[in-house]
């Protein structure tokens, strides 16, 4: 039995297209929201049905009322018009888990074209489809698109920094929309309009596309929060060929033949090998029947890099009697058997859970206009780049748009969804596998693409977080000498005067990275103005403790007789001076403990040895110093951070939240006794 038999590791998770082996955050839980925010939920009080998790909704709708049946027709038509003009970009595209597709939903008001695809691990496939519904709403100008999954309107999460006060969960719902391209928040109106409910806490979706195509200027969002969305897919459509790579595999033949027809099918295989379990390997346990290891070729297979380090990076031993034998780990072509053992594991699994009647082999839908204006698209937009007809790269060209069409065009609204098992089953018996030419092809192989994108160095990583917090990264130079301690100080002021309530507390961070400030006289004449005129001679503590002090004694009645006997004899001047004499009596008594030893003083313009005291007064002056407030934070805040030891910690992400970022500690010792000199 072999040791890939048990349980696998634990799944590899998205960032940025690069898998590793924690999901990083993305602004989506709701303590990673600025300003005690919450994060946008889907209900907005109204129920509607839930997105599966690791799943993106896109629906897109026609701005201008139309006629029911005259509305859906035109809608079906759009999505096929908009399957078609994308088709190039679509076709050479690897999904991880589904592809992009659209179908007409009749059902619901108003009616609408849209679908739902399951992005697994591959966070860039959401991404992409963000992508293509903005530019579907730029090439047709009509259509108006809302897209959100299972953490709601997490384009409003992405640019969580920058949203407006009014936007809450309770308010968020059918006010995102995409529009000719653009992304608009519909807001909150101070006066009634006629077409929207303003008692409602949100618009419907027909009020909301009623204000677009009446006012669509008035609504465009503010430009950083479209700058914080658009960062996300700048780049495409040239990133998908930059998400790409290809690696040697030692195949059998009949994968190799299988994946020249349906090259996304190898998502699909990863995924049967990265999820399996002990029962799915059961027939894996024996030779293999689909799949045998004696006809086996070298071959260029293309994955995502996510599907690629999903597959790099787990280990397994397959069992002696599957007869996928391994060379030695020096071998230099170790990683390519063994790239391609696991991924024969996966198609041998997909082709175990098929049913033993395989669907139609031919159902012919690659013939009529439909397929004549798709691939007439194709050319129009240089798809085939200039490869004869007929030529090898044109035939692989071709094959990768078949796909798309059959799996996202072609198909029925009702239909069922053929598994891949059926898929592989059904092509192994209509096509033709020549051993002998794979082989010849095999000693011609393009090389296979580098991949040191999976080693992320310390650097890197902090690099790319700044990056997400769009921040640039200093020099460690500058960072040295520019860096100043009053800043921590002030931060955590500033942070400790901010308000908090029930959905948290607000950090005092701003994204344009201008310094924390506080005004402490506009702070001081803050409290004057709550607490009275004499809120510098009697601070809150101090009332608290002669509240305690005076609800100690005696039943309610007698407190109340006691305070009006009190509010008349004794002035304010007295009460006072009582409290003043009160705290001295306890800092004395204090001051024999080891209490004061632990907090540093303040250092005093005069020498103490010159007052009339005398040495037990010198002594006593000393200990009654006034507290270095500002000191001992700072000192608190960078021993804490130096037991940190480089890791995360309560310092680090309190003072990074609100800006501040420590440096390195090079000497790992007397951080404390620096700061205080």
């Amino acid at each position: 039995m072999g040791s890939g038999e048990g349980r696998p590791t634990p799944r590899l998770h998205r960032c940025r297209g690069v898998c590793i082996s924690s999901r990083p955050p993305r602004r989506r839980h709701r303590a990673l929201l600025p300003r005690g925010r919450s994060a946008p939920r889907r209900d907005g009080g109204a129920a509607r049905p839930a997105v599966p998790e690791d799943a993106v909704r896109y629906r897109l709708f026609a701005a201008a009322a139309a006629e029911g049946a005259r509305q859906r027709a035109l809608l079906r038509r759009c999505a096929e018009t908009v399957l078609v003009r994308f088709a190039p970009l679509l076709a050479a595209y690897v999904w991880q888990r589904q592809p992009f597709r659209l179908r007409c939903v009749p059902g619901e008001t108003p009616a609408h074209i849209g679908g739902t695809t399951l992005f697994g691990d591959n966070v860039e496939d959401e991404w992409f489809i963000v992508y293509l519904v903005r530019e579907i709403t730029r090439e047709f100008p009509g259509l108006a698109a809302m897209i959100d999954d299972n953490d709601g309107e997490f384009l409003l999460i992405e640019a969580a920094d920058f949203l407006p006060k009014w936007l809450n969960p309770e308010n968020s719902e059918n006010r995102v929309f995409f529009y000719k391209g653009e992304l608009h928040i519909i807001p909150l109106s101070e006066t009634p309009e006629q077409d929207c409910d303003l008692s409602a806490p949100c618009p419907t979706i027909p009020q909301a596309l009623r204000l677009l195509s009446a006012r669509s200027e008035e609504f465009l969002a503010a430009e950083p929060i479209r700058a914080a969305v658009y960062k996300r897919i700048d780049g495409y459509p040239e990133k998908i060929q930059a998400s790409l790579h290809r690696a040697h595999c030692y195949l059998p033949a009949g994968i190799v033949a299988v994946l020249r027809q349906r090259p996304s099918l190898v998502a699909a295989a990863v995924q049967a090998f990265y999820l399996r379990d002990p029962a799915d390997l059961r027939p894996c346990r024996r030779p293999f029947r689909t799949f045998p290891a004696d006809q086996r070729v070298m071959a260029l297979v293309t994955f995502t890099r996510c599907l690629y380090a999903q597959l790099v990076q787990q280990k397994f031993v397959p069992d002696r009697r599957s007869g996928y034998t391994l060379p030695a780990p020096s071998d230099p072509q170790y990683r390519a058997y063994e790239l391609g053992m696991k991924l024969a594991h996966g198609f041998e699994i997909l082709c175990s859970k098929s049913s033993e009647v395989a669907p139609d082999a031919k159902r012919n839908v690659l013939s009529g206009p439909l397929w004549e204006r798709f691939l007439r698209s194709l050319k129009e937009k240089d798809y085939f780049k200039g490869e004869l007809e007929g030529s090898a790269k044109y035939l692989e060209l071709l094959h990768m748009a078949e796909d798309h069409f059959q799996q996202s065009v072609a198909v029925p609204e009702n239909s069922v969804e053929v598994s891949p098992g059926d898929e592989i089953l059904t092509l192994l018996q209509t096509i033709s596998i020549d051993l002998k030419e794979f082989e010849k092809e095999a000693t011609c192989l393009p090389p296979e693409d580098d991949d040191s994108w999976l080693d992320i160095t310390p650097d890197a990583l902090d690099q790319m977080l700044k990056e997400t917090r769009n921040e640039s990264l200093p020099l460690a130079n500058e960072e040295e000498q520019n860096y100043d301690l009053e800043t921590v100080a002030e931060s955590m002021k500033a942070f400790v005067s901010k308000v908090s309530t029930h959905e948290g507390a607000e950090m005092p961070w701003s994204s344009d990275e201008s310094h924390v400030t506080f005004d402490v006289d506009s702070f001081t004449k803050a409290l004057d103005r709550i607490l009275g005129a004499d809120s510098e001679e009697l601070d809150s503590d101090d009332l608290d403790e002669e509240e305690e002090f005076d609800l100690s004694d005696g039943d309610d009645e007698d407190l109340d007789a006691g305070n009006q006997r009190q509010d008349q004899k004794v002035s304010p001047n007295e009460l006072i001076g009582s409290l003043k004499s009160y705290m001295s009596e306890m800092d004395r008594e204090l001051a024999q403990t080891n209490v004061g030893k632990s907090f540093t003083t303040q250092k005093r313009g005069v020498s103490i040895l010159t007052c009339d005291g005398g040495p037990d007064s010198e002594a006593e002056d000393a200990e009654l110093a006034p507290v270095d407030v500002d000191m001992n934070l700072v000192a608190n805040l960078l021993d804490s951070y130096s037991a940190q030891a480089g890791l995360a910690g309560p310092t680090s992400n309190i003072l990074q939240s609100m800006g501040v970022y420590l440096p390195e500690n090079t000497d790992h010792t007397g951080l404390s006794s620096r700061a205080a000199q």
